[in-house]
């Protein structure tokens, strides 16, 4: 009992590595866990306590749960019923594939790194190159809504950034969840958008499975009452209008409600604008051209490397920043209040009469959207020097910027520009654009739109004349 038995060096390294690892199953781990869990259960009690609508349970559950829920949901073993006798294969076969799916899709998310870090990210990367403001939000908006209700963030897309834009602004009242599409695929950011409760999507496929499996779990959020954000145009406009709504996603939420139902939809519309937009110039440039096409890992790369570029010109003080990120929040429409008025119900309209409740539900929210587009300094210099019969002074133009404000506030548009500095930041925006050589000195005097940069100048300016043109149609009434 007391012989020293030898043994090689290797195989005690292994049974040290395999005690080590015990240790660590049986106590170090657990007491991680335990401390976790803990420390976001605290902060889930934190954020419930200010938060206007609390987090949902669904919102909380743990991701392997909700994966399960939606493999062995009813209509998506339905689907893969019909799917597997017309293709001729095994059940087993495709469950295997949604189960691939689901996993891909369903988000993991965890409060503390939504709202302790990356609330911060979200702050911290839009300081560091805008000034971010909230210019006018609808007395209804987030008010008194009850915990019944699912409330779905419906907005104009004009930039990368209205994920970070609407998420900081919202990020007092609700815990917004995100289909972020195929550039999100990419690693680490698949990852981390799940941490913050984005679902992940495959924009362009026409697969049932994965059209079902999307449809479901979108619903069982809806249901759930989990908040949602969903933009309008389903991609980036590419002339700087708001453009006609995508209605698919809006289809999918509205599908299973039942007006007389246990909640309602509050769909709240949000519209976004910029004195600059990052990826101005592959909009402009490439009008006709899905970019999104060449893959995530080349958006991302051109991403990184212009977000790197300009960080070091922030370092060495040659940045002077973008200007001004706004949202306004418009009038909610609630989808009860607006089913009981048209005597529909969603639930039980056949394919093509839901089709059209849904494209007049869609005109009418982002007519919402357009209505309270906030107007910004850029975009009105924009427009004046494109409108304009030929070159303007500095003074002129400031002249007849706000001359335009004052007609469109009257027509009740809402401004972007801070009351009482409207002068100077139409003085800042015009500076700021001469730098950027968008305008330039003419030989005969004033200042004019840069011969390669008219196109660039005319998207801005879209954005405020489809405001302008929307307010006009509304005080004139129906012809």
């Amino acid at each position: 009992m007391t012989e020293t038995v030898e043994i090689p060096v290797w195989l005690l390294l292994i049974v040290v590595a395999l005690a080590v690892l015990a240790a660590l199953d049986d106590v170090l781990l657990p007491t991680a866990r335990w401390y976790l869990r803990r420390h976001v259960n605290k902060v889930i009690d934190d954020v419930n306590a200010r938060l206007r609508l609390e987090l949902p349970t669904f919102q909380i559950t743990k991701r392997r749960v909700l994966i399960d829920r939606l493999i062995y949901d009813p209509e998506v073993m339905k689907t893969v019923g019909e799917v597997a006798a017309e293709r001729g294969v095994s059940r087993d076969s495709l469950t295997t594939e949604v189960s691939r799916i689901a996993r891909e899709m369903v988000p993991a998310f965890n409060a503390y790194f939504y709202f302790r870090l990356g609330y911060r990210c979200a702050r911290w990367l839009l300081r560091a190159f805008y000034r971010v403001r909230l210019a006018y939000a609808h007395e209804q908006t987030m008010a008194d809504i009850p915990p019944d209700t699912a409330v779905v963030f419906f907005i104009n897309h004009r930039s990368n950034a209205d994920y970070l834009l609407v998420t900081y602004l919202a990020s007092g009242s609700v815990a917004l969840s995100y289909g972020a599409g195929e550039w999100a695929r990419v690693w680490p950011f698949r990852s981390l958008l799940r941490l913050a409760g984005a679902y992940i999507l495959r924009r362009k496929t026409d697969d049932p499975l994965y059209r079902k499996v999307l449809e479901r779990y979108v619903q069982m959020a809806t249901e759930a009452c989990v908040p949602h954000a969903i933009f309008a145009e389903g991609k980036l406009s590419r002339d700087g209008t708001i453009n006609p709504p995508k209605l698919g996603m809006l289809g999918y939420i509205t599908k299973t409600f039942d007006p007389a139902g246990p909640y309602d939809i509050m769909f709240i519309p949000v519209a976004t604008n910029f004195d600059r937009v990052a990826e101005e110039r592959t909009l402009v440039a490439n009008p006709d051209t899905d970019f999104r096409g060449r893959g995530g890992r080349f958006l991302m790369g051109g991403t990184a490397k212009f977000v790197l570029k300009l960080a070091w010109r922030k370092m060495q003080g040659r940045s002077a920043g973008f200007g001004v990120a706004c949202a306004n929040f418009g009038e909610p429409l609630s989808l009860r209040t607006w089913s009981d008025e048209r005597g529909v119900d969603l639930s039980r309209l056949e394919r093509e009469p839901f089709f059209s409740a849904i494209e007049q539900l869609g005109a009418e929210l982002t007519e919402r959207i357009t209505d309270v587009v906030p107007v910004l300094a850029v975009p009105l210099v924009s427009l004046i020097l494109t409108e304009a019969d030929g070159p303007l002074e500095a003074e002129e133009i400031k002249s007849r910027a706000l001359r335009w404000l004052n007609d469109v506030r009257e027509l009740g548009a809402h401004i972007g520009l801070r009351e009482g500095s409207e002068a100077a930041e139409i003085e800042a925006a015009v500076n700021r654009m001469r730098k950027r050589r968008l305008i330039a000195e003419q030989s005969g005097g004033g200042l004019a739109p840069a011969a390669a940069e008219r196109a660039l100048l005319t998207y801005y300016a879209a954005s405020i004349v489809q405001v302008r043109a929307q307010l006009q149609r509304k005080l004139s009434g129906p012809e």
